[in-house]
């Protein structure tokens, strides 16, 4: 056999990478197209942000009735696949999105962004600020806005959220915005992080829970970004490692983190939080969903413990809404 056409590293049923750089995903191309939602009422829509590189999204308004002229938070997705598998057209993340829409009654933008190990980081991170731009300059009438964001987004109540690798990407682009700014009066006002996809070298106690899985992750985190000298305590993937930017770009901001308690990165998420709450960076949350894994909402998505993961993710931009409507 060609060395060439050696596996180097496999996932089945979701990834296989092989020597010479290709890689096949299996699950990727089972997608689904844009539509009316028939159970939620929520429309969705598909548009390219940047052709050269191809960032795009997919854009959810839900039903809007009586309401059509109020405006409502936008919420930018950002699509777990620890960076290197995935996209928003998969049924996986289109009936979660449906769903999220319908019940927190919000315009979505879930976020395609290129993946590892063909676009190693910071492509993810790249592509998702652009659309996050994006996103922004339809608060001030950017070039050729879409009606969607346009007529029906509250710019004063924009969140960012994701899960897993999409999490970590929410806590980048937040900071970001931290510290760069986004459009003329548009700020990230919540962030919500479901099992984020953090890692690091000191020894947590949920790592061993599924030690194969924690190897696993690590390895993702090779692939995705081979040029990172600190490995797992690059602040990429570790933003509590020494020497990481200071999480004073999280200051202001409202962030509710999610983790279940069987999953191995449960301790990293829980870090995560205690330090926001050390640092005073803003009003935190933690939610913690007992006997549950990783992104376990995924995979059975009506049971008990998803649909009150849902709530308390609905709860949190809600409370934001009431709050940002009694200020004005």
């Amino acid at each position: 056999m060609d060395t060439e056409d050696e596996i180097m590293f496999e996932l089945l049923p979701l990834i296989r990478i092989y020597k010479s750089g290709r890689v096949e995903r299996y699950q990727d191309n089972e997608t689904v197209p844009a539509s009316v939602d028939p159970a939620t009422g929520v429309s969705s829509k598909d548009v390219v942000i940047a052709a050269d590189t191809g960032v795009s999204a997919r854009l959810y308004v839900p039903g809007l009735g009586t309401d059509a002229q109020r405006r409502i938070p936008v919420l930018v997705y950002y699509h777990g696949g620890a960076f290197c598998i995935g996209n928003p057209f998969m049924p996986m993340f289109h009936n979660y999105l449906n769903s999220l829409v319908a019940r927190a009654h919000v315009v979505a933008v879930s976020v395609n962004y290129r993946l590892a190990p063909e676009h190693p980081i910071p492509a993810a991170y790249d592509d998702s600020w652009k659309a996050l731009r994006w996103v922004a300059s339809h608060a001030n009438g950017g070039p050729g806005p879409d009606r969607w964001l346009a007529d029906h987004a509250d710019f004063d109540r924009l969140f960012l959220a994701g899960d897993s690798a999409g999490a970590n990407i929410a806590h980048h682009m937040a900071m970001r915005a931290g510290a760069e700014g986004l459009e003329r009066g548009v700020g990230v006002h919540g962030v919500v992080l479901i099992h984020p996809y953090f890692l690091g070298s000191e020894p947590v106690e949920s790592a061993a829970l599924n030690p194969e899985m924690t190897a696993r992750l690590e390895r993702f985190w090779e692939l995705a970004c081979p040029t990172a000298a600190a490995g797992v305590d690059d602040p990429m993937i570790n933003p509590l490692a020494d020497g990481a930017p200071s999480l004073a770009g999280m200051d202001r901001k409202r962030v509710l983190v999610c983790v279940g308690v069987e999953d191995v990165l449960r301790d990293r998420g829980r870090a995560y939080y205690h330090r926001l709450r050390e640092k005073r960076c803003g009003e935190v949350e933690l939610y913690e969903t007992d006997g549950k894994g990783h992104t376990f909402h995924f995979f059975d998505p009506t049971c008990d413990e998803a649909l009150a993961q849902d709530r308390a993710i609905c709860c949190f931009l809600d409370r934001e809404s009431m709050r940002e409507s009694a200020i004005e």
